[in-house]
């Protein structure tokens, strides 16, 4: 049985790498708009949608951004992301209310998530951002779909039918994650949110976060990690402050005036 499922599972990869010039076109269009002050949005519902809000979610703690800057509107509300209710889905109106209450403009983005490519929730909110003029993308796990018809840009990801038929929440959610986790990620490689491949904005908030903060201010300034601990503690738990001070041998206000003047870009900042 499991090796059934993961036979299936391994079709995931092959089927978003088909994708991977639509995501482009996505990465591009939405860093873009993130430049000149845009937010990025994903919208669904059922596990569409609470994909949606998981990658929002992790955006802050990984990258150090805005917490608006990426937001999950899941259809139903925060309690559908516990409880499923699968109802409100059928309302093409509702989406397009729950992106007007989050002040949904033309300078944002918008990415609809349905693996069956024709949810009216998300159909809904899409046409309400084409009419304000936003970006808009798809990302659904079936050819042709309606969705991907009404977006800018479509990614379909097509991994065949699933192990357990009607599931959308296995192969089709598996693909979807990793589409989320590359429109996401790229977009903050291509803001400098990321120096090398090292998350140099983490938020060093717990053990285990300023642990990881202390071995990418080491590896980043090819320092020992004694010494990183204490420019950790000396740049008041900036990661882009430290590695700052310690390849350039200056003090916290010097290195911070020079991150400011490179608006956040650790590599600007260092190489600029």
């Amino acid at each position: 049985m499991l090796a059934v499922i993961n036979s299936e599972d391994a079709k995931v990869a092959a089927a978003v790498q088909a994708c991977i010039p639509a995501i482009a076109q996505v990465v591009d269009a939405v860093s873009e708009r993130m430049r000149t002050g845009g937010r990025l949005f994903y919208i669904g519902a059922g596990t569409s949608g609470r994909l949606g809000v998981l990658d929002a979610s992790e955006c802050r703690p990984t990258f150090n951004v805005p917490q608006e800057l990426v937001q999950g509107i899941i259809a139903g509300g925060e309690s559908a992301l516990v409880r499923a209710t699968e109802a409100s889905e059928d309302d093409p109106a509702s989406g397009a209310r729950d992106l007007d209450a989050r002040g949904f403009t033309a300078a944002d983005s918008l990415i609809g998530i349905a693996a069956s490519g024709r949810t009216p929730y998300v159909l809904g909110a899409i046409d309400r951002a084409r009419a304000l003029g936003a970006f808009t993308a798809a990302i659904a796990c079936s050819p042709a779909s309606e969705l991907s018809r009404r977006a800018e840009v479509g990614i379909e990801a097509i991994a065949g039918p699933e192990v357990l038929t009607g599931s959308t929440r296995m192969k089709s959610g598996t693909a979807t994650k990793l589409i989320l986790n590359m429109i996401s990620t790229g977009a903050m490689i291509r803001l400098g949110y990321v120096y090398g491949n090292l998350m140099v904005n983490v938020q060093p908030t717990n053990d285990k976060l300023r642990d990881r903060a202390r071995r990418i201010i080491a590896e980043a300034a090819q320092i020992d990690p004694a010494r990183a601990a204490a420019l950790l503690d000396e740049s008041g738990g900036s990661v882009r402050i430290a590695i700052l001070m310690a390849k350039k041998g200056i003090p916290r206000e010097e290195a911070a005036a020079l991150l400011q003047s490179a608006n956040g870009r650790l590599a600007q900042a260092l190489h600029g």
